[in-house]
């Protein structure tokens, strides 16, 4: 039977469980077999969870996507904590079952939960919204033994008071990347976006002082190699970015080398080359913009304001020129949208450079204004999937279903071909202005460049396009070939994906 409170006499050890992700087209798992990693990045919202909990519980943690939840875990532990999205929703049914089967205390949270939390027979305990204010209250009542099933709030949280993730609970050599965090929320109120629903349209932040101390713990456990910002939207206050944040991050970044940064934006940051300068000086290299759609007539429909009336292929070169990858998201399947959709996309997106074009079928989350309407509408079909490119959707599309999935599918086998993709990476590559410091490589870095040669160079279908792109690189950009080895690379799972999809 599961514990109702921590046990008299000893700490409580508890483990923390991030479910397991389907090969998608951002689990980058056909890329990490190259790069011999299990995983892009640790799950973040558990390791700071771990350190919003009790000093004298003993945790572990099991990341599916690395390593197995063995029945020595589940003997050792009094408690288990899951957190994830939604597209983990079948791993955490099956992990949630498991634990309550072992007699664990099953608590769970994050935004999966908070939106599903009705479907999950075997929790014990739902901590949901933003833990820095829910998980106080749970704590609290566990330890009197009064916890309570559903913890919720509509109070958002003040970061400043969030603590620097536990990343020592982590196996470093595991993962490719690392995640941060400076601000929660977007002013924006796109109508198929979950982000203002789960975290409002206030633009908050954690202080400049806490992101120093939380690059100055990954620095000092030696990692070098990308940082990603995870926040919905950077640039949601330009001013506070470019006085506090990008200032801070510039002065950190001398005398150190090996870490770049990534983040998500909105496409009007084409619009302020002093801030772009400073984001690259500060240690940006990629950016992922929501492009959405190139028909105004979409863009008015969905709310994306900020998008409409806009230069949009002038945008995207304009933010390249400056120093900074850009990876586009897109979205088919607007009411608005007629079959000349998919042709239009798919020259526009060869034309921009953009590598990583992550493209979308239309799905409407739970919560959002999306779901609302289309309900009152009756043209709610099914759950969401939580994967944006598995060509799937939870709405009846004006454009008829079986049309809507087959120009997607064309689109994803026309942009992911090799001739086409290299193409691609090239004309990024010809306006694209590489730092000047030179990169210091790892050694994983170098035995990922010779696996390379062997697999895109030898094996696969697209060798004499990694050979010529390699060439090209060396010859008329060759600052820029860590760039284009890596996106070769992305390319290459990306490929894999929307073969997957074609059958």
């Amino acid at each position: 039977m599961a514990h109702a409170a921590p046990i008299p006499g000893r700490p409580v050890n508890a483990l923390l469980i991030y479910p397991e992700i389907p090969e998608t087209f951002w689990s980058f798992k056909h890329a990490l077999r190259l790069i011999r990693k299990k995983a892009s990045s640790p799950p973040l919202g558990l390791l700071t969870v771990a350190a919003m909990l009790p000093s004298d519980w003993k945790l572990r943690l099991i990341d599916l996507n690395v390593s197995e939840l063995s029945d020595d875990d589940l003997a050792w532990a009094d408690l288990a904590l899951l957190s994830g999205m939604t597209i983990q929703r079948d791993s955490a049914h099956r992990t949630a079952a498991r634990c309550k089967a072992a007699g664990l205390t099953v608590i769970a949270g994050g935004p999966l939960f908070t939106t599903e939390h009705a479907d999950f027979e075997n929790v014990d305990h739902f901590v949901l919204n933003e833990a820095e204010v829910t998980l106080p209250l749970f704590l609290a009542d566990l330890a009197r033994g009064e916890a309570k099933p559903l913890y919720q709030s509509a109070e958002l949280a003040d970061l400043r008071l969030t603590p620097i993730p536990k990343w020592d609970l982590v196996n470093a050599g595991h993962y490719a990347s690392r995640s941060i965090q400076f601000s929660r929320g977007c002013p924006n109120n796109c109508d198929f976006c979950s982000v203002t629903e789960l975290f409002g349209r206030r633009w908050r932040t954690k202080g400049t002082d806490q992101m120093v101390a939380e690059l100055d713990a990954l620095y000092d456990l030696g990692w070098r190699g990308t940082v990603t910002f995870v926040d919905d939207n950077l640039i949601g206050n330009r001013r506070r970015l470019r006085t506090e944040l990008l200032p801070a991050l510039i002065e950190w970044r001398r005398g150190k080398w090996g870490m770049s940064f990534s983040t998500q934006v909105t496409i009007d940051l084409a619009d302020d080359p002093e801030l772009m300068r400073l984001m690259v000086r500060a240690g940006f290299d990629t950016v992922f913009v929501g492009i959405e759609t190139l028909s105004d007539a979409g863009l008015a429909e969905c709310g994306k304001t900020q998008n409409r009336n806009r230069d949009l292929l002038s945008d995207v070169k304009s933010i390249q020129r400056a120093g900074l990858q850009v990876q586009g998201g897109f979205i088919v399947g607007f009411d608005t949208d007629t079959a000349s959709v998919f042709q239009r996309l798919t020259e526009f997106i060869q034309k921009s450079g953009i590598a990583t074009a992550m493209v979308g079928i239309l799905q409407a989350p739970i919560g959002t204004s999306l779901y609302g309407r289309l309900e009152r509408e009756g043209r709610i079909r099914n759950q969401v999937s939580g994967d944006n490119v598995d060509g799937s959707t939870n709405i009846v599309p004006t454009m008829g279903l079986d049309s809507l999935q087959h120009g997607y599918r064309k689109v994803l086998q026309d942009i992911y071909s090799p001739p086409n993709y290299y193409h691609r990476l090239r004309a990024f590559l010809r306006v694209y202005r590489p730092p000047r410091s030179k990169p210091r490589l790892m050694g994983w870095h170098v035995s990922a460049f010779f696996r390379s040669l062997y697999y895109l160079g030898i094996v696969e279908k697209e060798r004499s396009q990694y050979a010529g792109l390699l060439l090209w690189t060396l010859f008329r950009k060759p600052r820029a070939l860590p760039m284009a080895v890596v996106l070769a690379i992305s390319g290459y799972h990306f490929r894999k994906c929307s073969e997957l999809l074609a059958t």
